[in-house]
């Protein structure tokens, strides 16, 4: 199963590491010993790749702390050195799923267009080919096509679906979906929610009103909340987990399309500077394309 998710992984991030690993493949190559030349071109090759400016000049502060403690002497050494800092910073934050109570709660967020729907379908079949009963909530009553959408998923996926009609509560949409889902035992109730953030302090009242009916609802019960990026955005991807960081408790990101970019270090940047784990990604277009994240496995298929 995990060399499976790997071969995937790799597969999925072939595009990155064209523009990441082999970029710095090809740095090391020109320089024979470590010095400043070389730190600046591998500054710069990680800034392309999409890690970001901050988080590329942390990763070469890193770095010349590495060579001065283990004595390295040899360009091609400091190779190894950069995919043990990538695994470190993508394992200082929780990418377990939490699923705890019954029914756990999982609330996804993310502007349209990210892939916010999709990943909540493909989350619903991983969690039932795990032997979950599942439960979705269509929460996002503020966009006509939103609904339907789950709807088809829900079918495809084959688990319940709770809605209200366009422009509903979303509030009343959360209790009967827990309702629901107290009733039948489910294990995981996923909500989708409305994604528009051009209004912070609305998504804020929105999201604190259902968080108080889970909590008055489901006491035991753990909650995540998941913020859905699209990975070929690049920095821009950054910019909303900033964003939408400000206005929710974000648990976990969910990094879609990553198979389609060569900006898959966005990853690295958002889990340096927004210390938010990645929980999921998605690294191709089938049903079970949707991956539970694996932080030394992804560093890996970057090289």
């Amino acid at each position: 199963m995990f060399n499976a998710f790997k071969e995937k992984l790799k597969k999925g991030l072939e595009k990155t590491k064209n523009s990441f690993g082999d970029k710095l493949d090809s740095v090391l190559k020109v320089f024979k010993k470590i010095d400043d030349d070389l730190y600046d071109e591998l500054e710069e090759a990680l800034i392309m790749a999409d890690a970001g400016v901050e988080t590329s000049m942390y990763i070469i502060e890193e770095l010349k702390k590495k060579v001065k403690e283990n004595h390295l002497t040899e360009a091609d050494q400091v190779r190894d050195a950069i995919k043990e800092i990538i695994a470190e910073i993508l394992s200082e934050n929780e990418s377990e799923i939490k699923l705890s109570g019954k029914p756990a709660v999982i609330m996804v967020i993310g502007v349209n267009g990210v892939g916010k729907t999709t990943s909540i379908g493909k989350m619903a079949s991983l969690f039932k080919d795990e032997g979950k009963k599942v439960i979705l909530g269509a929460g996002d009553t503020f966009r006509a096509a939103a609904t339907d959408q789950l709807r088809v998923w829900a079918e495809r996926v084959g688990v319940d679906i709770i809605s209200h009609q366009e422009g509903a509560d979303p509030g009343a949409v959360m209790y009967d979906s827990i309702s629901a889902a107290k009733a039948r035992g489910a294990d995981v109730l996923i909500f989708d929610t409305a994604g528009r953030l051009h209004n912070k302090k609305n998504l804020m009242d929105e999201l604190k009103k259902i968080y108080k009916i889970i909590d008055r609802e489901l006491p035991e019960s753990s909650k995540e909340v998941l913020l859905v990026l699209d990975a070929t955005t690049g920095q821009n991807a950054l910019s909303q987990a900033k964003l939408f960081g400000e206005a929710a408790d974000i648990t976990g990101i969910v990094l879609t399309k990553l198979d389609g970019t060569a900006k898959g270090g966005i990853v690295i940047a958002i889990g340096h500077e927004q210390k938010i784990g990645v929980k999921f990604v998605g690294v191709g277009e089938g049903i079970d394309d949707l991956q539970k994240f694996d932080a030394a496995a992804f560093a890996d298929a970057l090289f």
